[in-house]
């Protein structure tokens, strides 16, 4: 049976005790990076984000990653050489490195130097989000977001089966109730701007349009926390965020 290293301060994998999934993203294109680290915030991961091989290798040291995404071609070094570097760090990290579109060579180099898999640019944000979660998966370092069920306090939503319950009871949602409250619990304690909300659920820009947000929300109220202890809170002039009843 294979033995996994633990990133340093941890006994035991994270996802376990509902720690975030850590992801070093290394790329030297600082909108792709963004757009990258975007996404995997969204699965309720945490995430840093560097522009180079020795800024890699010294975030890597610190936030101990329980995957990175690594460009092949860098302004200080190739994906290669950091690879070792990052491997003598963490010796069994899950690596996906990004290629070039044509550059079939790059990726049997980084396969064959150990890279774990490969995704040529341009690529879709969900086939890098889906890659990640199966390298994560095989490496045995983490439990990704217990399997398909988001869970915060007694209130319990699953991606696959679309059901949700609090306490054990059944709750009926629309389609873009359980959107809303997906994003929500993929981002528990933290407060979700109208803004984002909109870009994210209704996939538009702000645009005055916040009253959808405020009325969805009041949905999602009547049917969560309805003769419950509140789980679903307002900042006034920031936004909402979601939390375990007390």
């Amino acid at each position: 049976m294979t033995t996994t290293t633990l990133p340093q301060g941890r006994t035991e994998p994270p996802g376990a005790d509902r720690t975030p999934v850590r992801v070093l993203v290394v790329d030297d294109e600082a909108p792709l990076a963004e757009l990258l680290s975007m996404a995997l915030r969204y699965e309720g991961w945490e995430v840093r984000s560097v522009g180079d091989g020795a800024g890699a290798v010294r975030m890597a040291r610190d936030f101990r990653p329980d995957a990175v995404i690594l460009g092949m071609r860098l302004p200080d070094s190739d994906g290669l050489a950091v690879l070792g570097r990052l491997r003598g760090e963490i010796a069994e990290v899950p690596v996906l490195f990004l290629t070039a579109r044509d550059a079939v060579e790059d990726r049997i180099a980084g396969l064959t130097a150990g890279g774990d898999d490969c995704v040529a640019k341009p690529f879709s944000l969900e086939e890098v989000v889906a890659r990640l979660r199966g390298l994560i998966r095989r490496a045995g370092t983490v439990a990704v977001r217990g399997e398909s069920a988001l869970v915060v306090g007694d209130l319990v939503l699953d991606e696959d089966s679309h059901e949700v319950s609090r306490g054990g009871t059944a709750i009926h949602l629309t389609a873009t109730e359980f959107e809303l409250l997906r994003f929500l619990m993929r981002n528990p304690r933290r407060v979700l701007s109208k803004a984002q909300i909109l870009d994210r659920v209704w996939n538009y820009d702000f645009g005055g349009k916040a009253n959808v947000v405020e009325l969805y929300v009041s949905y999602l109220r009547k049917k969560i926390d309805a003769g419950r202890s509140p789980m679903i809170h307002t900042r006034r002039g920031a936004g909402y965020l979601i939390k375990p009843g007390e």
